[in-house]
């Protein structure tokens, strides 16, 4: 099935619109019909700027947005030097299109909100980070549109950067290297980037949506802002909603509205066996905690769930659950950047791990699993090993009665039918790291299980505890690529090579009780 998100899904509003006013009258908002629908905007002070509003950043933290700018501020002061500001528009997960919607939709309410902190922190450097051509494109218009450019002697000076779609790019201390010249990958120590950011600079990095919501909120003021949505958590979010739903779509809704209310309106079962929220990172939750939560960060992580970036995911009851949650660690698995061990070994590990439950592994695979999930929090160069770990616990704990079923009697007799959105097949980046598109694949009827590629590439082939090789089910990475072709060269039986562009299938075959990871000998 997988069918991947496109750029622009469609865009539903409940209630009245804010960030998505004048959608409906054109597909994007020039710089004029910006200005009739939204109005001009002042400028502010950063203390006002800071005390206007009660507003929680919209990515995946949900940093208070005043807190970071006093911070950037200070440092800035204390240091002598100008601080820059950076919209975070890199959407590297597949399930997350709302900060795209955004700048491809509405790009001068985002630089709005920059535009203002810029001011008001008295920046000197504005950097846009996307992720798609498309969304490139707007932001450039944009930026022409108001007269912005990265030419020297103006007194704001603008650029794009685009980085590749990747899980990993959207990260902050990867977009900030990424700003700075460098790869759009972690960097492998962590510094705050409101002391040392872009060209170690203090920084303001916050998200497409928050900026959004900043220009909205200075607009209307702190009252009116806070009419909408929930008392402590103000306003509207953006929601992606994908996975077992009838129409994939971008919907604003006020903080408050019932979970369920708007699953309908996507066309999601009336009953998933699964909501997956904060997207690949997040949790998942029932279909009784579905039923009592509503839209916004405290009553989701009551729940058990998260709302993170956004991104919302049901699965239907005709899927096996832990089928589709190896599809995305498999995924996540090829995501890694390829610079701690956590990461390029605890990964494709705890995948690998998922696949021997699902294939007969017994308690004892089940325990294995725990133990490198586990093994993986909290050692990582940067967030995607916990969000990758926090996803495969979520999974174990939301899905006991198919977990028990794989582990005690072989499977759950369901198929995977793939519903969760990933990447469309072959698709590949120049950026160092990124999947390649070929996938390894032995032939069995040579292999004779030497073991020898294991110990070449660990981070993709394994042996199971029954001597067998086991296979990643995922894109061959590009900084593994050398170390797979070499692994191939040297397979003594001549059983290994790598399959360029493979199909896109699910990660478990028809059925149940077959192997997905190795059937034979290398």
């Amino acid at each position: 099935m997988n069918q991947p998100l496109p750029d622009v899904p469609e865009v539903r509003v409940v209630g009245l619109p804010q960030l998505t006013s004048g959608f409906d009258l054109v597909e994007r908002l020039d710089l004029g019909m910006h200005l009739k629908v939204h109005g001009p905007l002042e400028p502010m002070t950063g203390e006002r700027l800071a005390e206007t509003i009660s507003l929680r950043g919209r990515g995946g933290a949900g940093f208070p947005f005043g807190k970071k700018l006093r911070a950037v501020a200070k440092a800035s002061i204390r240091r002598g030097v100008r601080p820059v500001v950076v919209i975070n528009g890199s959407e590297g997960e597949p399930a997350c299109r709302k900060d795209t919607v955004l700048l491809n939709r509405a790009p001068h309410l985002v630089l709005d909100g920059a535009l203002l902190a810029a001011e008001a922190l008295g920046a000197r450097t504005l950097v846009v980070a996307v992720t798609r051509n498309s969304t490139e494109m707007s932001v450039r218009a944009a930026l022409a549109e108001r007269g912005l450019s990265d030419r020297r002697g103006q007194q704001l000076r603008a650029r794009v950067v685009r980085t590749p779609e990747r899980m990993v790019s959207g990260e902050a201390s990867a977009v900030i290297r990424a700003a700075s010249g460098g790869p759009a990958l972690p960097p492998g120590r962590r510094e705050r980037a409101a002391e040392s950011g872009v060209g170690g600079a203090p920084t303001l990095l916050s998200n497409a949506e928050t900026y959004a919501q900043l220009a909205v909120a200075a607009r209307i003021g702190a009252r009116r802002y806070g009419h909408t949505g929930l008392p402590n958590e103000p306003g509207t979010v953006l929601l992606t909603l994908s996975g077992a739903v009838a129409r994939p779509m971008v919907i604003e809704v006020p903080t408050g509205v019932p979970l369920r209310y708007v699953l309908q309106l996507a066309g999601a079962p009336p009953l998933p066996q699964g909501v997956l929220t904060g997207g690949y990172h997040g949790n998942w939750i029932g279909a009784n905690a579905t039923h009592d939560a509503v839209v916004s960060r405290e009553s989701l992580a009551a729940a058990g769930g998260a709302l993170g970036a956004g991104a919302i995911l049901p699965i239907g009851p005709e899927t096996c659950p832990l089928g589709e949650s190896l599809r995305v660690a498999n995924w996540l698995a090829a995501e890694t950047a390829g610079q701690c061990g956590p990461c390029k070994l605890g990964l494709p590990a705890a995948a690998g791990g998922l696949s021997d439950v699902l294939n007969g592994g017994g308690p004892a695979a089940l325990e294995a699993l725990r133990e490198v999930t586990l093994a993986v929090k909290g050692r990582g160069a940067c967030k995607h090993p916990d969000g990758s770990a926090r996803f495969l616990g979520s999974t174990l704990s939301a899905f006991t009665d198919d977990l028990a079923a794989h582990v005690l009697h072989g499977g759950c007799g369901r198929e995977t039918v793939g519903v969760l959105p990933l990447p469309a097949p072959g698709y590949q980046d120049v950026e160092e790291s990124v999947p390649s598109g070929g996938k390894l694949a032995v032939d069995w009827t040579l292999c004779q299980g030497h073991g020898l590629c294991a110990d070449i590439v660990p981070e993709l082939i394994r042996m199971g505890p029954d001597g067998y090789p086991a296979l990643a089910d995922a894109a061959v990475p590009m900084h593994l690529r050398g170390r797979a072709q070499r692994a191939v060269r040297r397979c003594p039986a001549l059983a290994l090579r790598i399959d360029q562009q493979a199909p896109d299938r699910p990660a478990l075959p028809p059925g149940t009780g077959r192997k997905a990871l190795g059937s034979g000998r290398s």
